[in-house]
Parts: C-alpha cells; structure tokens; sequence
C-alpha cells in the first residue's frame, strides 16, 4: 500500500481545446485519476483545460512555443515522477531512452498502441514517422494495446507482448437525444480525419445513391479539397462538410444525426464509434481491424466491402424501428467503456506498475 501518491508524468499536452485523440484520451484519464493516491505532471503551451488545472495534486508544466525537445528531455531525465506514461513518438522520447540505457533509470516507461502496428502498408505514415515510432513508443517498458486486434497486430508485426485497456468515452456528455423531434429527412453522420484509410469519399458515393437522406462529415485533412471539389462539381446538395468542431457542436451533431457512417479501413479503436453509440446511433464500420465496440446485427453492422456498407445503410435508412433498436444496445454497449472504468484499470495498473518499480529499486 502506497503511503504517498503515485508520481506520473503525462507525456501530453493540457492545453485547452486540443482535438488529437491521443491527447484528449490521456487529459480524460489525467482527469478522473484519485488525486490523493495520484500525482500528475503533464505539459502545457497555452492555456490549460480547466478539468486539469483544477485537478488536486496536479503539476502544469509549461513549454516555449518553439524549441519544446530541450525542457521536456530535462523533465524526463530529472523530473520527480516513477511513471513516465503516454510516451510520445517525439525527438525528447528517442533521446531519453536512448540516455537511460548510460545509467540505472529504474523509473517505469509506459506506451500505448492506438492503431494496427502495419504502419508500413498505410501510405500517408512516412518511413521516417515508422523509424520514430519503433525507436520511442516501442521501446517502452511496458506496453498497452486497445483493443485485442491491436495487441494481435503488435504481436504479429514486432513479436512485441501487450496489455489490453480500452479506449474509453464520456457517457455523461455524450448522450443521445431520444426525445427530439425526428428529422424530416435521414441524417447520416461521419466524424474523422479525411484522409484515404478512412474512406470518407464513400459518404459522397452514397449520397449519390440515397438522395432521401442527408450526409454531414465532420473533420479535416489531406481531402478536403477534394471532397469539396466533388461536391462542388457533383452538385451534391444533400452533402455538409463541417469541418473540425469542437467537442459541444460535436455533441449535437451526434445527437441529431440519425445513422453513424464509418467506411476506415485500418484502425485501432475509434473513439468516435463510442461517441456515435453513446449518443444512441446505430454504427456501421468496416470489420478489417475487428472493431470490439460494435456488435454486428445487434448495435450496428460490420461489413466487409462497399457494396456490403450500401447495403446495410439502404436498411437502416428503410428501418427507423432498426436504427432505434440497434441505438438503445449501442447506447448500453458504450456505458461498459465509460472512462471512469476504464480510468479504474488504469489506477489499478500504475498502482502494480508502482510497486514492482519499488520493489527493483530495494533489489
């Protein structure tokens, strides 16, 4: 039992209004850890999220705008923590733990695994990102995957051992609209990054096929202009680009969307799939990275092709009895990875984590 809290440093960033998954995952966590068995120090630039600023027993540390690699390389070599978690793939990350190996560093290094490991079958991961990658987050001490296909991926691409803790969600702020009017028209909703995996140009396919139904994509990229251009030429009227949005827009639009439309087809554990189904919306998402937070026929549909994604949306937007149905299970679904559970597992692991670290340095 730990008479002092546990020291962590976040490898993340707290400032407020950041929208990277990564980050918003770790400030999720930072929030809900008990602040009287656990200490926290993460990294800001510009203004703090209020969640961590307020947070008892927690250490701000804020970086220059420019030359960042330096202050938070000093922070991992002499700062006061015995769990360094969320490692980043970053300069200061390779430095350090190319620097602990020179004197005894018992302290504990934790990475998380957050996509499939074949970095190299994606195109837009540069050689050099996938080098970083191995060289930092692989690293670690201690590995954490999100889901059971990705522990499988890192097993299968690096013969690299793994935990598993899910991703979680919000369940308190996302939450569905069961008592809003419906809407004249079916509302189809995507949230992510446009870029190719993700396959967001088969919203516009099939807004062509479904002119009864309206398509809001909500995110940015390397496609957007060829969306919009799409759009444009097309003269596709029952399509909205949104956009990036912050988190209360975001909130909305889930709750009046009606379908949750997800094409990737390489991921790890879309947060965004939680979000959709804790706002009560039937999923559908494709089954290459065997998605755990959707179950196919009972919360959504999980597809193989295109041609499989057309046709289970052309049922969903013939069956509001369905989308109702399959939003009530998703909803339940997602309460299982509300993050105060999710945050409990992770209590539990720094707390283990802690005391072996403990336990080296009297060996």
């Amino acid at each position: 039992m730990h008479l002092k809290p546990v020291r962590i440093l976040v490898d993340s960033f707290a400032d407020l209004g950041l929208t990277n998954a990564q980050m918003t995952n770790a400030r999720e966590i930072i929030c809900r850890l008990d602040p009287s068995r656990f200490h926290v120090s993460v990294f800001h630039v510009n203004r703090p999220d209020s969640w961590i600023a307020e947070r008892p027993n927690t250490r701000l540390i804020r970086l220059p705008r420019r030359r960042q690699t330096v202050r938070i390389l000093l922070e991992f070599l002499l700062g006061r923590h015995e769990i360094l978690f969320y490692l980043k793939s970053s300069p200061a990350s390779k430095l350090y733990l190319q620097l602990r190996k020179k004197w005894t560093d018992k302290r504990v290094v934790v990475g998380t695994i957050e996509s499939q490991s074949d970095l190299h079958n994606e195109s837009t991961v540069t050689p050099e990102a996938i080098q970083l990658w191995e060289e930092t987050i692989l690293r670690s001490d201690f590995l954490f995957s999100n889901a059971h296909a990705v522990k499988r991926s890192l097993a299968r691409e690096y013969d690299l051992p793994s935990e598993v803790v899910p991703t979680g969600v919000d369940t308190k702020f996302f939450t569905p609209a069961w008592d809003r009017l419906p809407n004249p028209r079916p509302r189809v909703l995507f949230v992510g990054s446009l870029r190719p995996f993700k396959q967001p140009q088969l919203l516009l396919d099939a807004a062509t096929r479904f002119p009864e139904a309206d398509f809001f994509i909500v995110g940015d990229g390397l496609m957007a202009g060829e969306l919009k251009n799409r759009v444009r030429h097309e003269k596709l009227a029952n399509v909205v680009l949104h956009g990036i949005m912050g988190e209360e827009s975001l909130r909305k639009e889930y709750q009046k969307a009606d379908i949750f439309l997800f094409p990737s087809a390489w991921e790890g554990s879309p947060k965004v799939i939680l979000e959709a189904a804790a706002s009560g919306l039937p999923v559908i998402a494709r089954n290459n990275y065997e998605p755990e937070t959707v179950l196919d026929g009972q919360t959504g549909y999980l597809v193989s092709s295109s041609d499989e994604l057309f046709a289970r949306l052309g049922q969903l937007l013939e069956h509001p009895d369905h989308r109702r149905s399959f939003g009530l299970a998703g909803r339940k679904l997602s309460e299982q990875f509300d993050w105060d559970i999710i945050t409990r597992r992770w209590e539990e692991i720094f707390l283990r984590l802690s005391s072996q670290e403990m336990s080296d340095r009297v060996a």
